[in-house]
């Protein structure tokens, strides 16, 4: 189903320490190089014909100053946009705000690098789940736009089923594993990323409680 081999090691994983609005927030970027154009890889993220392929259906106004919503997930505003090489919006979710910031820049003719980052204040939810909380998910978006870009076919990752798998168990420990390697490179506490690393890899394989995306 999915060429889960390929996306081994294929994305890097960086946490960092920012300030936004006064605040401390920590920066989940993911990282990954993907066979196709600059322009075709904005209008897989940003096309809402092609988004439901990969991602999932979202509709409003798909602008700069446009509110947006992701079907059964966060909606939000797009507060920067200059294709085919970023954007930036918010992400209401829950009750919650976060920040997604999202760059595409060529390496040669056929082949782009994404740069995605989720910007995270420190709440209750950070301090339980940590990165991983949104950096697999992201992992799993990824991995649904690896298929759609070499395929051209609809895929959508359902957690649930993917996560009651061996194989999709396998991946989402290894990149909740990432995720507190990670963190641990970023200064953060280790025995506080290998607790909340244990909570991500129980929610996203269905044995954990709600809350962690």
């Amino acid at each position: 189903m999915f060429n889960l081999e390929s996306s081994f090691g294929a994305v890097t994983r960086t946490v960092s320490e920012l300030e936004r609005e006064g605040k401390p927030v920590r920066s989940v970027m993911l990282e990954r190089s993907y066979d196709t154009t600059p322009d075709d890889l904005w209008d897989a993220m940003t096309n809402p014909e092609r988004l439901p392929r990969w991602f999932a259906p979202v509709t409003g106004e798909l602008k700069l100053g446009g509110r947006y919503q992701v079907e059964n997930n966060a909606g939000g505003v797009i507060t920067e946009c200059a294709p085919p090489h970023y954007f930036s919006l918010t992400w209401e979710f829950g009750g919650g705000l976060s920040w997604v910031e999202l760059r595409i820049s060529a390496e040669g003719e056929e082949r782009s690098r994404l740069k995605l980052s989720h910007i995270c204040p420190i709440d209750d939810h950070w301090r339980k789940f940590g990165p991983g909380a949104v950096g697999v998910g992201w992992d799993l978006g990824l991995v649904g736009l690896a298929y759609h870009l070499s395929s051209g076919n609809p895929v959508h990752i359902d957690e649930n089923a993917f996560g009651a798998s061996s194989e999709g168990k396998a991946f989402m420990a290894e990149c909740s594993e990432d995720w507190r390697r990670a963190a641990v490179a970023a200064g953060e506490n280790p025995s506080w990323a290998e607790a909340a690393a244990k909570q991500v890899t129980a929610f996203y394989t269905g044995s954990g409680e709600q809350g962690a995306e």
